[in-house]
């Protein structure tokens, strides 16, 4: 009778956080977290790598087993290794520590990028960027800036000067030429 009293009265205390270190896929980032069970862990990671999705497995990071049971997640160690998998991720073993990364060949001759961006609210048209890298070795770039609306008429301004310039100076000629044959 005495024990039923006692758990009533005062229920369980919530076993203390343990600590856990917790990295991603690629094992780029790692993270300390505490939690007391496995659902708090998976929510702290959740957070912690700023995963929206929500749909995630943990692994063990030395040997990619799946972690999806309180019992199992109780029997573990402290400063146990996790590692979180997304979908469509795979646990991949490390070599000396350091995790093999294997990217895909790519095949092409150019890659060509347009990024148009403007440097202050109150430009006018903006930036444009323009990138082109020749079979992932040689690189381009080069930026056209328009400024602003009275940069840009200026420029259209003085272009219409030079024309009118031109345009006189070769009515003048023609004019003179004329003049000599008459």
């Amino acid at each position: 009778v005495g024990a039923v009293t006692k758990q009533t009265l005062f229920p369980p205390l919530m076993p203390a956080g343990r600590p856990f270190r917790v990295s991603n896929a690629s094992r780029s980032s790692r993270k300390g977290i505490v939690a007391s069970s496995l659902q708090e862990l998976i929510s702290k990671t959740l957070d912690a790598f700023l995963i929206s999705a929500g749909i995630i497995t943990l692994v063990l990071e030395e040997d990619g087993t799946v972690v999806d049971t309180e019992e199992f997640f109780r029997s573990l160690d402290d400063n146990t290794h996790f590692m979180v998998l997304e979908k469509g991720q795979k646990w991949t073993q490390t070599r000396n520590g350091v995790a093999t990364v294997r990217q895909k060949k790519k095949m092409g001759v150019a890659n060509i990028t347009f990024d148009l961006y403007k440097l202050n609210p109150k430009d006018f048209i903006g930036c444009l960027n323009i990138k082109a890298t020749f079979y992932e070795i040689y690189s381009v770039s080069y930026d056209i800036k328009c400024m602003g609306a009275k940069s840009i008429l200026r420029k259209v301004l003085q272009l219409m000067s030079h024309a009118a310039q031109i345009t006189g100076q070769f009515l003048l000629y023609t004019g003179t030429y004329m003049l000599q044959l008459m």
